[in-house]
C-alpha cells in the first residue's frame, strides 16, 4: 500500500501582510513535506489564505476597496512570497475559491441534517478583532485577552452548532490517543479546557451585519462564521467527500498551527468532523511564537519582521536554517539578526562549511579530485565514525519525524563535528607526507561518504545548499530522491573515480547589516540592553582608556609571535571565575593544551567545542584564578560584543598564521 503524508499550514488571514511567523510555519511545513518525500512517501502540502469576515470588510473599507479586490491583493502577496523562500506547495487554497464554497455549504447541510445545528438568540461580548464572542470568565478585567480592550456586547439571533454534544467523546479520544496533539504541554492544555463545560458554537452572522461570507445553504439571510468556513479548507482542497486526493491523503493529515489557534483546531474542528461523519486527521502539531526583544510580533508594536528583507540581506540558506535550528518546537523563539548571524557562522561557516572545504581541498591535492575506491577494511577510528554516522543520523530522523527540527539539526551538527574530529585525528596531511596511500584513501573515502550523508540530510532544510553540496561531490542530481532512512542506515561511498570539486566555499561568514531604522519599541529595548552593558563595562573602559597607547614594533618582533590555528576539543566553566572558561585546544602538537579564556559572557562551553580559533601559542604560562593557561585565544571586542577571531576554511590545527 502506498505511504502518504499530508501537511497543512493554517490558512493565513488577509488582514495583514506576510511576516516572520507566517514564514516560519510555512518553511517548517515545506521541510516536513520534503523530509517525508525523501522517504518514498507520496506527499501533499497545503497552504493558502482565509478571506471572509468582519476584519476583511473593515480593512477593505479603510483602503477604499471592495472586499474581493482587497482579498485578491493581499492573498497575492502570500502566494508570491512562498517561491521566493523556496517553498513548494501542492495547492494554494483561498476561501473564495468556488470549490471551497461548495464544500462548505455541503458540509453545513450535512451537519444541519444531522440535527447538530439549531437557531437561537444569544447575547455576548463580541471582539471584532478576534471575530468571536467571549464569556465573562474569558475576559481579563473586562478586556479581550489578545487585544486588551473591552469587547462590544451584542445580542442577536444566530445559528449554533451543538459542540457540547461531543465534549465527552473528544476528551476520551485525546486521552486514548496521546500523539493526537503534540507537544504534550498543549495536549494537557486542551484536556484542561475540556474539563470545563463546553458551550455550543455560534456559526453564523446575519447578513444585516455582515454580507462578506459564505451563505448558509438552509438560510440565505445568514453567512457562516469564519471558523466553520476556514477550517474546512483542509478537506475542500482534497475534493471532499468523493475526491481521489481525499481518499489518498486525509488518513495521513497533519495540521501545523501556532499556539494562539489551538482551541479551534483541537476542539471546534474535531467535533465538526465527528458530526459530519468524517474521520479525524492524524495529528495536530503546535508551535510557539517568534518574539522580538521578548515581545510577540504585532503591527501595533511596530516590530514585524519581513522575510524578504532578511533573505535579501543574509541569503535564503541562512534564513531557513536559522528558523528551523533556533526554535525549540512548542516553545517561543527569540529572533534577532545578531542571533541569525551567530548561528550561521557557528554551525554553517565554521563547522559544516569548513568540513566541506578541507575534505574537498585534500581530495583535490592528494588524489587529483577523484573519489578513491570504497575501503575493504577499517581501523577502530573508522568504525567509531561509522557508528556515529548511524547513531546521530538515526536520531536526526527520529527528531525530524517528531517535528523537533532544532533537535534534529543539533544531532546533524554533532555528526559534522565528529567528522571534523576524525579528520584531525587521522591527519591525512601526515599520511600523505609519510606515503601511507592506502590509509589516506580510506580516510578520505569515509570523509566523502560522510559529506554525502550530510548533503542529503540538509535537503529538507536548505534545498539550494544541499544541491550545491551534491554538485561538489559529483552526485547525479536527477536521481537523489532516495529513501533518506535507508541512506542513513548504511554507508554509501562515492563510486571510485567520481570527480569532486577541488575547493568549496559554501557558507562564507556573514556580517551583521543593521541598515534599516528600527521601530521605536525595538530601540527602547535595545537601549535598555545597551545601558546594562554600558553600566557593567564603564569603569573598566575608563580605566583602560587612560592607559591605552599606540606602540610601533619591528617586523622581527612580530615574527616572534607564534600564531596558529587551534581547534577546541573540550570546554568547561572555570571553577572559580564566572567570566573564564577552561579550554582544551588542539594546536597541532600531538596533544591538547589547556588555555584559560575570558569568553564566558559571549559563549557557552557547548558553543565552543569543535570551533576553530586563533591561538597565541608561545605566551609564557600563567595562572588565572589558580588554573594554568598555556597560551591565549584571540577575540575581537566589537560593538555587538565579543567575537572569536576565527579562520574561514581550509585549515587544520597547527597551521601557522602569518
Amino acid at each position: 500500500m502506498e505511504e502518504t503524508f499530508y501537511i497543512t499550514t493554517p490558512i493565513y488571514y488577509v488582514n495583514a501582510e506576510p511576516h516572520l511567523g507566517h514564514a516560519y510555519t510555512t518553511i517548517l511545513a515545506d521541510s516536513l513535506g520534503r523530509f517525508h518525500k525523501m522517504q518514498g512517501k507520496r506527499t501533499f502540502f497545503l497552504t493558502g489564505t482565509d478571506e471572509h469576515g468582519d476584519k476583511i470588510m473593515q480593512s477593505a473599507r479603510e483602503r477604499g476597496e471592495g472586499p474581493q479586490e482587497y482579498a485578491d491583493r493581499v492573498s497575492r502577496q502570500f502566494r508570491e512570497l512562498w517561491p521566493e523562500l523556496d517553498i513548494e506547495y501542492d495547492r494554494f487554497i483561498r476561501t473564495t475559491d468556488p470549490d471551497h464554497i461548495a464544500c462548505v455549504q455541503r458540509f453545513l447541510q450535512r451537519v444541519y441534517d444531522q440535527g447538530d445545528i439549531y437557531f437561537g438568540e444569544y447575547g455576548g461580548y463580541y471582539c471584532f478583532g478576534c471575530e468571536r464572542f467571549f464569556t465573562e470568565k474569558e475576559l481579563e478585567e473586562g478586556n479581550c485577552p489578545d487585544h486588551q480592550k473591552p469587547p462590544e456586547y451584542i445580542q442577536e439571533t444566530n445559528y449554533f452548532f451543538r459542540m457540547s454534544r461531543y465534549q465527552e467523546w473528544l476528551r476520551e479520544y485525546i486521552q486514548d490517543n496521546p500523539d493526537f496533539i503534540q507537544p504534550e504541554r498543549y495536549r494537557r492544555e486542551v484536556l484542561a479546557m475540556l474539563r470545563e463545560p463546553l458551550d455550543d458554537l455560534c456559526i453564523s452572522r446575519p447578513k444585516s451585519r455582515l454580507e462578506w461570507g459564505i451563505e448558509l445553504p438552509f438560510d440565505t439571510g445568514y453567512v457562516t462564521y469564519v471558523w466553520f468556513d476556514a477550517l474546512l479548507n483542509y478537506i475542500s482542497a482534497l475534493g471532499w467527500p468523493d475526491g481521489e486526493d481525499f481518499a489518498r491523503f486525509w488518513p495521513a493529515a497533519h495540521h501545523l498551527v501556532a499556539k494562539d489557534i489551538i482551541k479551534p483546531h483541537a476542539i471546534f474542528w474535531p467535533t465538526m468532523l465527528r458530526s459530519a461523519g468524517v474521520p479525524l486527521f492524524r495529528g495536530l502539531r503546535v508551535h510557539g511564537y517568534w518574539k522580538v526583544h521578548e515581545e510577540k510580533m504585532s503591527k501595533s508594536l511596530g516590530n514585524v519582521v519581513r522575510p524578504l528583507e532578511l533573505r535579501s540581506k543574509y541569503g535564503l540558506d541562512a534564513f531557513r536554517f536559522f528558523l528551523l535550528r533556533e526554535m525549540q518546537f512548542g516553545h517561543d523563539g527569540s529572533f534577532s539578526e545578531e542571533g541569525l548571524i551567530g548561528r550561521f557562522n557557528a554551525d554553517l561557516a565554521n563547522d559544516m562549511g569548513n568540513l566541506f572545504s578541507r575534505c574537498l581541498a585534500m581530495t583535490g591535492k592528494y588524489l587529483g579530485a577523484k573519489a578513491p575506491a570504497p575501503p575493504e577494511s577499517f581501523q577502530a577510528e573508522d568504525e567509531e565514525l561509522m557508528r556515529l554516522g548511524r547513531d546521530y543520523l538515526e536520531k536526526y530522523l527520529q527528531s525530524f519525524e517528531a517535528v523537533h527540527t532544532a533537535e534534529a539539526l543539533e544531532w546533524l551538527m554533532e555528526f559534522v563535528r565528529g567528522v571534523n574530529k576524525y579528520i584531525d585525528t587521522s591527519a591525512p596531511w601526515s599520511l600523505y607526507k609519510q606515503g601511507h596511500t592506502q590509509r589516506l584513501e580510506t580516510v578520505l573515502a569515509l570523509a566523502l561518504a560522510s559529506l554525502r550523508r550530510i548533503a542529503l540530510a540538509m535537503r529538507p532544510v536548505m534545498p539550494d545548499a544541499s544541491y550545491a553540496m551534491c554538485r561538489q561531490l559529483g552526485l547525479d542530481l536527477e536521481h537523489l530522491d532516495l529513501d533518506l532512512r535507508q541512506e542513513c542506515s548504511k554507508w554509501i561511498f562515492l563510486p571510485e573515480g567520481t570527480q569532486v570539486a577541488r575547493k568549496s566555499n559554501l557558507f562564507p561568514r556573514k556580517e551583521l547589516k543593521l541598515d534599516r531604522e528600527e521601530p521605536a519599541q525595538n530601540k527602547q529595548a535595545s537601549e535598555k540592553q545597551q545601558q546594562k552593558k554600558a553600566g557593567k563595562g564603564r569603569a573598566k573602559n575608563q580605566e583602560s582608556a587612560e592607559s591605552e597607547q599606540t606602540w610601533e614594533i619591528d617586523f622581527a618582533d612580530f615574527q616572534k609571535l607564534d600564531l596558529r590555528v587551534g581547534r577546541v576539543e573540550g570546554a568547561s566553566p572555570h571553577p572559580d571565575a564566572d567570566r573564564l572558561l577552561q579550554l582544551e585546544v588542539d594546536a597541532g602538537e600531538g596533544s591538547t593544551r589547556q588555555i584559560v579564556a575570558g569568553l564566558a559572557e559571549a559563549y557557552s562551553p557547548r558553543d565552543l567545542v569543535g570551533r576553530y580559533v586563533t591561538v597565541l601559542a608561545n605566551l609564557k604560562p600563567r595562572k588565572l584564578r589558580g588554573v594554568t593557561s598555556h597560551g591565549m585565544v584571540l577575540a575581537v571586542h566589537g560593538q555587538e560584543g565579543l567575537s572569536l577571531l576565527t579562520p574561514e576554511s581550509g585549515v587544520s590545527p597547527g597551521d601557522k598564521i602569518s
